[in-house]
Formats: structure tokens, sequence, C-alpha cells
């Protein structure tokens, strides 16, 4: 064999087999009222940082400049120079914001406010609420389109998913899904909605342009009951090939192929998953495990989890910085 090619192969397995490009993965943790860095090269817990009560939603600036954390218990949104991981400014947010999702103009912040059955538009670099949408009871979920048209809000107890024109900043349409819906994750291209039932043990994929339902199906773990598996948070990969679905107190993380919904595998993970995140070109994603208090690390490549790693009390959120 040549050098050459004996020399790529060399490259090809370090990058394949070594940990993931530097970066870092904050998470949230509802009982301690901080925030975890772990550094996504070494895989280590590298900082903590006190924050407002119960954080929840966890969100980057579109540069990274700003982290916004929801303090629910506080009713307002924490911004944190992650330089230094100091709260430099609180914002107004409406009360018990629970998740969030950031307009592609990198101003807009859409919040579910799940105590009083509202959305609040606030404008992060004035601070200024530019609108409150009356939604459905408990709201929880929110995402907006990657063309940034559609907001969308999921109602945990109307058991609906609520759709927002982010020019108007008004509702234009509801559609019902399954029980106790809890997110909502725009595909790609922005053509699909997934949204997990949590009580309903479904995932509901519904089409954007007609808000109409496609597809729903059902998680099943051998072994495992049925009321236990929970479906919460949601990843989708950037090529649209898998799914990625945190399935609460049932300890796992369902892989699904993103286009036939076909069951891939099932991850075993921490107690009580809540949410997921990637970590620098999706080689890595992570689950925040509540009850446990830890943070799994799962290999995307070989769906096999190569580390967990003690956090703070609860975690629930998670959000990944490039270096």
């Amino acid at each position: 064999m040549a050098a050459s090619t004996v020399w790529r192969i060399c490259i090809w397995l370090a990058l394949s087999a070594g940990p993931a490009g530097a970066g870092e993965m904050w998470i949230t943790n509802e009982k301690d009222h901080t925030v975890s860095v772990i550094d996504t090269k070494t895989q280590e817990l590298k900082a903590s940082y006190n924050v407002g009560l119960r954080p929840r939603g966890i969100i980057f600036a579109k540069d990274f400049s700003e982290l916004y954390v929801c303090a629910s218990d506080d009713d307002r949104i924490d911004v944190l120079d992650p330089e230094t991981g100091v709260v430099i400014r609180s914002m107004p947010s409406g009360e018990d914001p629970e998740q969030f999702a950031l307009h592609p103009n990198n101003r807009y912040l859409y919040i579910a406010n799940e105590e009083d059955a509202m959305a609040t538009v606030l404008d992060v670099t004035s601070d200024e609420v530019l609108a409150e949408i009356n939604v459905g009871i408990e709201p929880e979920g929110m995402a907006v389109s990657p063309d940034g048209k559609i907001a969308i809000v999921t109602s945990e107890t109307t058991n609906m998913v609520h759709w927002i024109d982010t020019e108007a900043q008004r509702l234009f349409a509801n559609t019902l899904v399954g029980q106790r819906p809890r997110h909502g994750e725009f595909n790609t291209d922005g053509s699909k909605l997934w949204v997990s039932s949590e009580i309903g043990g479904a995932i509901t994929i519904l089409n954007v342009a007609t808000q109409q339902i496609e597809h729903i199906f059902h998680l099943k773990i051998p072994g495992v009951s049925k009321d236990l598996i929970q479906p919460v948070g949601i990843r989708l990969t950037a090529d649209g090939s898998k799914g990625f679905i945190a399935l609460g107190p049932a300890n796992h993380v369902a892989v699904i192929d993103a286009r036939t919904y076909e069951v891939l595998d099932f991850v075993l993970v921490g107690r009580r998953v809540w949410h997921l995140a990637f970590d620098e070109n999706e080689r890595h994603i992570y689950s925040t495990n509540g009850i446990s208090g830890d943070v799994t690390i799962i290999n995307v490549a070989s769906l096999k989890p190569i580390k967990t790693l003690k956090v703070g009390r609860f975690p629930w959120g998670a959000a990944f910085r490039p270096d």
C-alpha cells in the first residue's frame, strides 16, 4: 500500500475516533438555578454559572455573542456573556417563560408563557415587547421556521399547534394534535414540522404549507411500559436523514429514519431525558437527563452512548456554542 494512502487512512481514523472539535455545550439546571458548560473537545465539565430561578429554555444569538436563558420562576430572560458566564442584563418575558425560539433576523425572540396561555414577542436589541399573542392553555414548545415567516407554539392542555404569522404577529391557524404536545421542530427546508405528544406517546408530522397532519407514529420499546414512553425534545439532522427524540421517563432516545419514520434504534441514557442538542458537525448529540442530574453523549454515527457527565440538579435545556 502506498505511503500516501496509509497516511490518509491514519488521518481518517484519528478524526473519526477522536472527540468532537472545540466548542461548548451549555446546560440549564432547573433545581440549582445554574448553567453548566461542557467542553465538547475534552467532553468534560469546565464551568458552572448562576442565573435566575428555574432556568429551562436556552439559546444562543445567531453570532454566539450572547446567551439567552428562560429564568422561569423569575419571569424574565437572562442574557449572559458566554465568554465570562456573567448575566449582563435581564429582559421582560411575560409570566413563566419555558421555551423560546429566535427569529433568523437575530432580533425577535418568541417566548412561550406557560402560566399565561400567551406567547410574547420580544425585540432583544431594545428589550421592547412587540406583541402578546393569546394561544392555548399551557403553551410550551416554540419554534420559528427557517425562512422566518412562521412561528409555532404547542399548548400542552389544549393539545394544539398554534401558527403565528411573524410579519403580522398574529395567529392564522390551529391544528389539533396528540395529548400534551411538548416540543415542535421544523426540518431544514421548513416543509415539515415534527411535534412530540408526551401523553400520547406519539410524534405528529405536519405539512407546514397546509398546517395539516401528514403522518403520526407511536413509539414502543420492548420491555418498557408504554406509559413511560413520553416524547419531549426533538432534534433533526441537517441532511434530513434522522430524527432524535427524547423519551422522558423511558430513559431512552429514539432514533428515527426521518424519511420513512421507521425506528432505527433506541439509545439508553440517564433518567428522565428532557432535551437534546448536537455538537459541531453533528458528531455527537447530548441528552439532558433530569432526574439523574447528568448529560449523556451519544455518537451519532454509531448510535452508541460514549459518556455520561454529572452536571447540576435537574438538567433541562441544552445549546451548543462553537469555538
